[in-house]
């Protein structure tokens, strides 16, 4: 939905299980309808749309977008963010580390972010033409799988290669997409600072518009311009949070560095300030088999990284009476406390505070996909109940 200062508001539908178009269609009827109702916007919904390569493949059938855009234009509901993250399975078995594979070392995961390009452009409503698209995917890839320098090279030259596809669309259609890196613990790209170095040695550097120069003939300074319109970040709140990150900084490094913040991911885990036995205890129902839980740790010794839960635990010991965890596993934005630990909702608010002077992100999207792993109590009630509970604790905040 439309906020003020013109940014847009909605929920990814992954929280919603579905890999094939025809499941994530009956979604849209079944549970995006519900969340409208309930929320009753003035204008359209907003949605956050996530395909996996699948749905997506299905989707581009002329028929079957023909028949979606004209039951978005019935229903009063629009798609101005798509979500090509997961590209397979994402719900009801093992997911883990496979969630990043294809990674941007392999031609298949260009090839469904080009197709997914293509859908946001064809989805976006044609009654607001200045309306840009945005794509979230993953972080270059999961850092353990990664062999070294050349790695990162050639993950940045398939992403050059979807710059000049991106350039290419906009040219064809007019319409503007852009792709949103998703910096996650345990990946490639984790944290802001990684980020900050990624762009300035591989997508921003004189070499990047050399070589989008040479794909696609434009000069060098149309290249420049290219890159920094089409090439930014996915903000996710709680894996910044887990990170420990300082938010005001970060978000003011990106902008001192010109990295446009396409897409921000409202999103909250789990903070952990003393770990007793209760806290720990208390945790260990939140170790699922289907995905990564990722910990960082603060200490004395500075941050220490886990890649999931089970690691974790293994790896402590009687001497951790001055140590903080902060785990990656998204929970439902309005709850501060989950007894006997609390949530990242500070750092939410606290980013939402600054949406409110400035705007961090045109594309603002909660994302609570654990709905079906989330322990009891904390997911009672339907889940199109608390999709609307999250939208509307963040249209308060930003109002307050």
């Amino acid at each position: 939905m439309k906020l003020g200062g013109g940014a847009h508001l909605t929920y990814c539908s992954n929280i919603h299980p579905g890999e094939s178009w025809a499941e994530v269609r009956t979604n849209f009827s079944r549970h995006v309808l519900a969340v409208r109702d309930q929320l009753r916007p003035e204008g359209r919904l907003g949605i956050g749309l996530r395909l996996s390569a699948r749905a997506a493949a299905e989707l581009a059938e002329p028929a079957a977008l023909a028949e979606f855009l004209g039951f978005l234009g019935r229903e009063r509901l629009y798609v101005f963010t798509l979500n090509a993250f997961p590209y397979g399975p994402f719900h009801g078995q093992r997911v883990k580390d496979e969630v990043y594979l294809p990674d941007w070392r392999d031609e298949e995961r260009l090839r469904y972010t080009n197709q997914a390009a293509d859908l946001m452009a064809a989805l976006l409503p044609a009654d607001e033409p200045a309306l840009e698209g945005s794509v979230s995917t993953v972080p270059g890839a999961f850092k353990a799988a990664l062999r070294g320098p050349a790695d990162a090279a050639a993950m940045a030259d398939l992403m050059l290669r979807h710059v000049v596809h991106l350039v290419a669309l906009r040219a064809r259609t007019g319409r503007t997409v852009t792709l949103a890196l998703e910096p996650e613990p345990a990946c490639f790209i984790e944290t802001v600072d990684e980020a900050l170095a990624f762009f300035k040695q591989h997508l921003h550097s004189d070499s990047a518009a050399k070589r989008v120069t040479e794909l696609s003939g434009m000069d060098v300074d149309a290249a420049r311009v290219a890159l920094r319109l089409h090439l930014g970040l996915c903000l996710d709140l709680c894996h910044a949070a887990v990170e420990f990150e300082d938010a005001a900084a970060c978000i003011r490094q990106l902008r001192d560095a010109g990295i446009r913040i396409t897409k921000m991911q409202i999103s909250a885990g789990l903070r952990l300030p003393t770990l007793d036995a209760e806290a720990l205890a208390a945790l260990r129902r939140f170790d699922d088999p289907v995905y990564l839980h990722q910990v960082v740790q603060r200490g004395p010794q500075g941050l220490r990284r886990f890649s999931d839960l089970p690691e974790a635990f293994a790896s402590l010991d009687d001497d951790r009476a001055t140590l903080e965890w902060r785990v990656h596993f998204h929970v439902p934005i309005f709850l501060e406390r989950l007894a006997p630990f609390v949530s990242t909702q500070a750092f939410v608010r606290e980013v939402l505070a600054l949406q409110r002077q400035q705007a961090v992100s045109a594309h603002l999207e909660v994302e609570t996909y654990t709905w079906a792993v989330l322990p009891e109590p904390f997911r009672s009630g339907p889940v199109e109940a608390a999709i609307a509970r999250e939208l509307d604790w963040v249209r308060a905040e930003l109002a307050a």
